[in-house]
């Protein structure tokens, strides 16, 4: 089969689904088994309709009955799966996806051939496949614990008698290490990779590889953790003899895309590691900050943080939500959730949505479930993604300038305008004449009324000309003056949690 990947806009579109909570969920509508080569067509032109570049397809590798086990008996999951679903049993667990015993697709989704199909199926409506990579660690279950030992982080018996919590014995007797992040306690279901070793550097560069003919790009797990620094402080008096101290990652990217020239590299990244990973070769990296800060009504943080590098903008991987974090109408309440996320969907780089999420759903689902509980979709939320989709559809929001805009108070002392954010997108230069002007997109992320005043640029408007601002949010038409608008400015007055999403025209 050859690789149907294909390039890229420059500010895609991603959906995640979580693979195994799908599958079930159209086995039960449909009353009968679904796997990945028998999903509906109608299932997969309805994610075409709402305009998706990306699939990630979340937990597709199998898993083992070490790792399960773990899952299905640890007191603090099994409390967390009750509060989940209140009707939880014993088989809705289904261990973690990211405790890999074999990077192969589950049987239980159809295996290989299965994933195959579905491919081709959305490479056929354009649609790019992304799978995970966990780069950090496999399952303590994996086949390559017994074969060599030496692709993993090894302790002593010494080791495992006094930190039984960081390490486990093989069932061939070797002593190997947690999966872990420094800043938490180990996963005490996975194995922890030594990447300052050939053996696990060539161990997972071949795995790499092999997942590279299965689709189009890679979501790495925690990508930052195996950077030389940062894997070496968490490992430091445990990578063996002679350590490498060279990047895993320049050399992985490189051998994948020599082969693979439009396979997608995208980094789950923290502690400000964005631009390093960046600068090595992902394509896209997540951008936490500008999460974290919306959440915490960081208005001036939010501003600042999208005035920064342009380049660097355009390879953040932009979210409200996903299957790490709390769903969005839930962390921020459901008008908050929308604000925040035309803030985030309108500003470049990879626009990163969770299925769920455009219906408005609530309760974050531990990965180690494979059922969701029913919840009531949200007509409110509804409505909102589909004007913010819809819109995002203009060619400009992949081919124009994005740039954050000043706004000023309406009046002395009005300190209201300090929740407002505003940015525009205007198209690239044309020598045919187009009264189109661009995109408008303010937002009010505070929770009470805004008033501003936002003088826009004599590179774009004129006095003596009218100006059409049609609010794709809103669906309002407002005529406003050329003077008006050069000074003093765009007068704004938002509701608390209210966008604006102007398409800007010269009036006829």
């Amino acid at each position: 089969m050859t690789n149907p990947s294909q390039p890229l806009p420059a500010n895609p579109l991603m959906y995640e689904i979580n693979a195994r909570v799908w599958l079930h969920e159209l086995s039960t509508r449909l009353h009968h088994p679904v796997q990945l080569d028998t999903v509906p067509e109608t299932e997969l032109d309805r994610i075409a309709d709402l305009g998706f570049h990306v699939v990630w397809l979340m937990g597709v590798w199998t898993t083992g009955p070490d790792s399960l086990e773990i899952a299905r008996t640890k007191p603090d999951l099994k409390r967390e799966y009750h509060e989940t679903l209140p009707d939880y049993t014993i088989e809705d667990c289904i261990g973690s996806p990211y405790a890999v015993s074999s990077y192969v697709v589950s049987p239980k989704l159809g295996g290989p051939t299965a994933l195959a199909r579905l491919r081709e199926r959305l490479a056929r409506k354009g649609i790019n496949l992304i799978l995970d990579f966990v780069c950090n660690h496999t399952g303590r279950d994996h086949w390559l614990l017994d074969l060599q030992p030496d692709v993993f982080v090894q302790g002593t018996q010494a080791d495992l008698l006094a930190r039984p919590d960081c390490f486990f014995k093989t069932h061939k007797g070797s002593v190997i290490a947690f999966g872990r992040d420094p800043f938490f306690a180990p996963w005490t279901d996975t194995a922890q990779i030594n990447y300052a070793q050939s053996s696990g550097r060539n161990a997972m560069l071949g795995t790499l590889l092999e997942i590279a003919k299965q689709c189009d790009g890679v979501r790495c797990d925690m990508a930052m953790l195996i950077l030389p620094d940062i894997f070496k402080r968490t490992w430091n008096g445990l990578l063996g003899q002679n350590p490498i101290d060279r990047d895993f990652w320049t050399e992985a990217i490189q051998a994948v895309q020599e082969k693979h020239p439009n396979f997608i590299f995208l980094a789950e990244s923290y502690w400000d590691r964005e631009a390093q990973l960046q600068s090595i070769g992902f394509n896209f990296t997540y951008d936490k900050i500008l999460y974290d800060r919306l959440l915490k009504n960081d208005f001036s943080g939010v501003r600042e943080h999208l005035r920064s590098n342009l380049t660097f903008q355009k390879k953040c991987a932009r979210f409200v939500e996903n299957h790490d974090e709390k769903r969005a109408a839930q962390a921020f309440g459901a008008s908050r959730s929308i604000c925040a996320a035309v803030a985030t969907l309108f500003s470049p780089g990879m626009r990163f949505i969770y299925e769920g999420q455009l219906e408005g759903r609530c309760v974050k689902l531990p990965v180690q479930i494979g059922r969701r509980p029913d919840e009531r979709e949200n007509a409110e939320i509804e409505m909102a993604y589909e004007r913010i989709l819809s819109s995002l559809r203009d060619p400009i929001f992949q081919t124009g300038t994005f740039a954050v805009i000043d706004v000023h108070e309406n009046g002395y002392g009005d300190r209201s305008n300090e929740t407002l954010i505003a940015f525009q997108w205007t198209p690239m230069p044309s020598p045919v004449r187009s009264r189109k002007i661009g995109y408008l997109i303010i937002v009010n992320l505070g929770g009470s009324r805004s008033y501003s005043r936002i003088p826009l640029s004599r590179d774009l408007f004129s006095e003596g000309k009218s100006y059409v601002f049609d609010d794709r949010f809103a669906n309002k038409r407002y005529d406003r003056d050329g003077a008006e608008l050069l000074y003093p400015g765009l007068y704004i007055a938002l509701e608390a949690f209210q966008p604006h999403v102007f398409e800007i025209s010269e009036k006829a």
